[in-house]
């Protein structure tokens, strides 16, 4: 191996004292490929098991804590112990190469899919129009009542109970990309006049609450050391959203009651930056410095080399988050480790879909998205 690759390769010991093979992470990503009950599938059960063989850390693609909360089609789901069987398969696949695995979990806020939630109703912190995306058209939710907000905190409890008995490792919160805790953090999105809106505090209240909740069902049924973790995302684009300013109190909150990692989820790590910004800094480096050591820090954003992941740690993340490049190199590792880097792919050839293991959905999805991926015949 390369020899400035080393320290990637290192061990790494979080907060709570669970140590990592390495500081490579298989990034969250959703496959759309559950079956139509929401259980994990066969096809997406192999297609952790190709691509965790290597990594320190797995985090599965995000699973819904209600019926209301799916972002996506084919999501496999989490809200009910009847769905403890379908958790155990994919906690089981995440963690066959050895690594620590986590599951990500989340309610999708005024980003759910209509289509697929109870009478399609969609709700948020408050009732403000959303603009549609590649993934959820513009609606306007209804806004949560103060037991139903209560409702949605047990259960972010609830699901994480059933991560326990799963067999994962520990959980991360998808507070990142306009979902509910970011509905609620959000100036722009929490419109509310209660104790859950208005002043930052009170925005916070809400994933402040989720994770107090969390914590308690760790500390009650974990019978050993569980990672929790935090999803970001560092601010929004719309005039009166959230901005870097605000994001540093969350950070602060974050690391005062005790996550184990903050995951910073960027477009480019290199070269995102601030909605407000007159600087040439990047939303990592401003993150990275007002971090300052004080939590591990992970971040995700379009890293393919080894040279990326390289960069990216010098410029002060302790972890991180491979995805599109796993897709298409799932021995990214393996190749880095035997010195084989030049081997790495950055395109997906057609004729190779059925030796990476992509489930059928995803790979529809892959055909279908444009400039996200190269694609050779």
């Amino acid at each position: 191996m390369n020899a400035q690759y080393n320290n990637m390769f290192e061990s790494f010991t979080l907060n709570n004292g669970v140590t990592l093979r390495n500081r490579i992470v298989m990034a969250s990503m959703t496959t759309w490929s559950s079956n139509d009950d929401y259980t994990v599938s066969d096809a997406e059960e192999n297609y952790y098991k190709k691509r965790v063989n290597g990594v320190g850390l797995v985090i599965t693609g995000c699973t819904h804590v209600q019926p209301n909360g799916i972002g996506f089609t084919n999501e496999f789901a989490g809200y009910d112990d009847a769905f403890i069987p379908s958790l155990r398969k994919l906690a089981d696949a995440t963690k066959s190469g050895g690594a620590a695995a986590l599951l990500q979990i989340f309610h999708a806020g005024n980003k759910a899919l209509p289509n697929l939630t109870p009478n399609g109703e969609v709700v948020s912190s408050s009732a403000v129009q959303t603009e549609a995306t590649g993934f959820a058209p513009s609606v306007l939710p209804r806004e949560l009542s103060h037991d139903e907000i209560l409702d949605v905190i047990h259960a972010f409890g609830e699901t994480t109970r059933r991560a326990i008995e799963a067999g994962f490792d520990g959980v991360e919160i998808h507070g990142a990309h306009g979902f509910l805790l970011q509905n609620f953090f959000s100036p722009f999105f929490n419109r509310r006049e209660d104790q859950w809106g208005g002043s930052i505090e009170n925005r916070l209240r809400f994933p402040l609450a989720v994770i107090d909740e969390m914590k308690r069902v760790i500390q009650k049924h974990a019978t050993k050391p569980f990672i929790l973790g935090y999803r970001i995302s560092p601010d929004e684009h719309q005039e009166g959203g959230l901005r870097m300013k605000d994001t540093y109190v969350l950070i602060d909150r974050l690391i005062e009651v005790g996550v184990d990692y903050i995951h910073a989820s960027l477009g480019d790590v290199f070269t995102s930056k601030p909605a407000d910004t007159r600087d040439d800094k990047t939303h990592l480096e401003f993150i990275a410095e007002h971090v300052s050591g004080r939590v591990t820090l992970l971040a995700a954003g379009s890293m393919v080399t080894p040279d990326d992941v390289n960069k990216a740690m010098n410029q002060g993340i302790s972890l991180a988050a491979i995805g599109q490049t796993l897709i298409m190199n799932p021995d990214w590792v393996e190749k880095v480790q035997g010195g084989r880097e030049s081997e790495i792919q950055t395109t997906i050839k057609a004729s190779k879909v059925n030796e990476l293991e992509l489930p059928e959905k995803l790979w529809g999805f892959i055909q279908a998205s444009g400039p996200w991926f190269n694609i050779e015949e």
